[in-house]
């Protein structure tokens, strides 16, 4: 049971972990330079961060106290390890889906199927669902259903490891995906050329009937 919300940075380090392990078996338990790399990676990650490898080792001894990581001996240098699953009470199918929520953001169930691939294989969309439903069934909950943004086909989903969503709207904001809102001011910045457009045109016309140059 998770004796208290976690912090960005601490859902980061606990999540980059769990990932580490299945995408870079080799490395695994990290070392703090390779943790802290792993942190501030700018694909995958949303958001971007930049943090300093003394953060990193402070949300490191958070999460120790919390029993979500340990500490371990390696040759001259301290290598650090997961217990997300043992200390969050849940089965690895929800470990994998909560670990993309920390590190991609909100997401959609089949977006969350294809993201968790290399951590967990998942039948199909309606077993992830089924997961998240139970993470979001819990008390106190791990993750929730996002109102669906505009615009969009599938609500997405967010953990709740790190708090309550602030508000709806941004929600609604976090869950819409880059490309549609891309797209969304796209739409609005052509619209307005359109009437800066159609305005200079009533001008043009308004000028020659006087017979001024605007």
């Amino acid at each position: 049971m998770l004796k208290r919300d976690l912090t960005p940075l601490e859902a980061r380090v606990l999540a980059v972990l769990v990932e580490k392990e299945h995408t870079v078996p080799d490395s695994y338990p990290l070392s703090a330079n390779a943790l802290t790399a792993g942190c501030n990676q700018k694909t995958a990650r949303d958001p971007v961060m930049d943090v300093g490898e003394a953060e990193v080792l402070a949300a490191v001894e958070e999460l120790k106290g919390l029993s979500l990581v340990n500490t371990v001996s390696g040759n001259r240098v301290l290598r650090y390890e997961h217990n997300f699953a043992r200390g969050m009470g849940v089965p690895g199918a929800a470990q994998a889906l909560l670990t993309q929520l920390m590190l991609r953001g909100p997401q959609t169930a089949a977006e969350l199927r294809q993201n968790t691939e290399r951590l967990h294989r998942f039948a199909d969309v309606s077993s992830v669902e089924g997961f998240l439903e139970e993470l979001a069934g819990r008390e106190p909950p791990f993750a929730v259903k996002l109102p669906k943004a505009p615009g969009a086909r599938e609500s997405r989903w967010a953990h709740l490891l790190c708090g309550p969503v602030a508000s709806v709207e941004q929600a609604v904001a976090a869950s819409m995906p880059r490309d549609e809102e891309i797209a969304l001011h796209k739409a609005e910045i052509a619209a307005l050329r359109a009437e800066v457009a159609s305005l200079r045109q009533l001008v043009d016309r308004i000028a020659a009937e006087l017979g001024i140059t605007p």
